[in-house]
């Protein structure tokens, strides 16, 4: 049965930074696009980012030039490194495999973990 695992979530300050990892098993990461997604409290699940097999990352508006996306194919695990945390980021992150990079509909999911920016 394949299983994504987010790790790296917690609580941090403002202006701080948290580094997510998405791991899987009976399943290689290496051979899928990723998507980070979240969803805050009330209201619908979002897209964060996305990142090619080869590493080419996508982002929304709303963490560009913040979040990046990068993933270690020899150890199949993706990261996504999250700097100047803001309230708004607060959310349950998700891992998922793409059907492909222009595909990006969602084939599985990870189970989420909470992150929490708050002073």
């Amino acid at each position: 049965q394949v299983q994504l695992v987010e790790s790296g979530g917690g609580l941090v300050q403002p202006g701080g930074s948290l580094r997510l990892s998405c791991a899987a098993s009976e399943l290689t990461l290496a051979y899928y696009a990723i998507g980070w997604f979240r969803q805050a409290p009330g209201k619908e699940r979002e897209a964060v980012s996305y990142i090619s097999y080869s590493g080419s990352t996508d982002y929304s508006d709303s963490v560009k030039g913040r979040f990046t996306g990068s993933r270690d194919n020899n150890k199949s695990l993706v990261y996504l490194q999250m700097d100047n945390l803001k309230p708004e980021d607060t959310a349950v992150y998700y891992c998922a495999t793409l059907f492909s990079w222009t595909d990006r509909r969602v084939r599985y999911w990870g189970q989420g973990t909470q992150v929490t920016v708050s002073s």
